[in-house]
């Protein structure tokens, strides 16, 4: 059998787009993106945002791509191509996509059973009250885990049943077919929403909030910061997802034109769902006579308190629209967790040459496990907490490791030229410096990440809890990362990374 074979590939151009656009419209898309827009100027924030798109995030996917396409491999052989002490950079992007997804299809279980609350009524007046206490049965705090809940435990099986088909079917009878479907779906169903929410009463107020520009907070550093903030967290950059996704690719892709693609897709979802959101808060505010400011919000509150809220105040068939809002969250949900589970998948598979189905059921049983954690009484404090720091600051450390390596210790001038003679249209070299400059902005990121912790810990939890979920994980994966590097691999796995020679036409320099 012959490595396209082992490896797998896209079967088509538009195949491969629509799964990296799914990888990139998560929950996030959804439930934060127009939060983070109307709190951070209205549409005055879509200048730093576009900017943050084309000097950001565009950039970093082009050099995803162009790594993962070249060197055909996830993400710890490709750094460990680069050199072998770099392997340990790969292992805990891919841990960090581990954890995600431990907790990840527990908010897709949620959204399962929403769905069928949405035609039964079951959250009732009190949406908060149902949520934490008759749906979580949430306990006192994070060190109180409680037992299992069977409500939530018995959807996130189903999830978890849903994605095992697909991955288990490949690249491009599984994650392919699987997202050809997915992205349709999620569209129509967001546009039902839109077209919904833009014809009740109050919706103009709601989207005057969302784009009024507010051009005085294009002076404040926080506003440009959390523009890049929300492209990078967006986009499943610099956690091993797109360096897994490019190595399916076949030769001859064009890389930039589908870095484009990828990320103008993403954005403009965002976007649209930004319309739906705030329409719908708009009719909500005006219907209890308050402010939009008042009602929006973001993350778990919006989709599961804020949103079935509104749904009860809606007039005529309140039912099929929360459905079909629950629906959106379980199709971008699913799009979004098969990539993340195909990064980890991936890295096992290539490194020990087991097989891809063998890979699979060791990350299904270790990583279900763990989600299972997620599902106690108390799974929304460890949800949240292992959340923030894989986000907040796994994340962005992979991402400044990567971007220093790649952008300041070698020099990506070879990577500039492979992807031009690739594509359609090509980038100049002003394409180094956004990867050199980024790498600068993750830094003041986590710098003032870490000002704000020190000033006021992480969501009132104690140190215990934030010690325990949060820094613990934090432990687990670097740990884990060095311990995956040094075990010992196959040896075709040796040979391709460490004694194969790279091609002179990506020959990465020292700078």
């Amino acid at each position: 059998m012959s490595k396209k074979e082992n490896r797998g590939e896209w079967g088509s151009r538009s195949g491969f787009v629509l799964a990296a656009i799914g990888s990139a419209i998560g929950l996030g898309n959804i439930w934060r993106f127009p939060y983070v827009a109307a709190s951070n100027g209205g549409g005055a924030f879509l200048i730093p945002y576009l900017i943050a798109l084309f000097t950001a995030g565009i950039p970093i996917l082009i050099l995803e791509f162009a790594m993962g396409h070249k060197i055909r491999s996830s993400v710890p052989g490709v750094f460990a191509k680069l050199n072998r002490k770099y392997e340990a950079l790969g292992w805990f992007q891919t841990l960090i996509t581990f954890f995600i997804a431990t907790y990840y299809v527990v908010i897709i279980g949620w959204s399962f059973s929403y769905l069928f609350f949405a035609f039964t009524g079951a959250w009732g007046i009190d949406t908060k009250a149902f949520l934490f206490n008759d749906y979580l049965q949430l306990t006192d705090s994070p060190m109180n885990l409680g037992g299992l809940n069977l409500k939530v435990a018995a959807p996130v099986l189903v999830v978890w049943g849903i994605n095992y088909s697909v991955l288990r079917m490949g690249v491009k009878n599984g994650l392919e077919k699987a997202n050809k479907i997915f992205m349709p779906l999620l569209v129509v169903a967001l546009l039902i929403i839109v077209v919904r929410g833009v014809t009740l009463p109050g919706a103009m107020d709601g989207l005057n909030y969302f784009f009024t520009p507010d051009f005085s907070k294009l002076t404040d550093p926080k506003v440009w910061l959390a523009a890049y903030g929300q492209i990078f967290y967006s986009l499943s950059i610099c956690f091993s997802i797109i360096i897994a996704y490019a190595s399916y690719l076949p030769k001859k892709s064009d890389i930039i034109n589908n870095a484009f693609m990828t990320g103008l897709g993403n954005c403009s979802f965002s976007l649209i769902s930004g319309i739906g959101v705030f329409s719908i808060l708009g009719f909500m505010a005006q219907a209890q006579g308050v402010s939009v400011a008042e009602v929006s919000t973001a993350g778990v509150g919006l989709a599961f308190i804020v949103f079935p809220e509104a749904i009860n105040q809606l007039p005529g068939m309140n039912g099929l629209i929360g459905a079909i809002f629950f629906s959106t969250l379980i199709f971008a949900g699913l799009s979004s967790s098969m990539s993340i589970m195909e990064a980890v998948v991936a890295a096992i598979s290539d490194k020990f040459k087991v097989t891809r189905v063998q890979a699979l059921n060791r990350f299904t049983l270790a990583a279900g496990i763990l989600s299972l954690l997620v599902a106690t009484n108390g799974g929304l404090y460890v949800l949240d907490i292992v959340d923030y720091a894989t986000n907040q600051y796994g994340i962005v450390i992979a991402g400044i490791l990567e971007l220093v390596i790649l952008g300041w210790i070698f020099n990506l001038e070879s990577v500039r030229i492979y992807v031009n003679e690739l594509s359609d249209f090509k980038v100049g070299k002003w394409w180094v410096w956004a990867i050199k400059g980024t790498s600068l902005i993750l830094v003041v990121m986590l710098l003032l990440k870490i000002k704000g912790e020190i000033i006021s810990p992480y969501g009132g939890y104690s140190l215990t809890a934030l010690g325990v979920y949060g820094l613990g994980v934090m432990i687990i994966m670097t740990i884990g990362a060095f311990v995956l590097t040094n075990k010992k691999g196959s040896q075709e796995f040796e040979d391709k990374i460490y004694n194969e020679p790279m091609d002179e036409k990506l020959e990465l320099e020292l700078d």
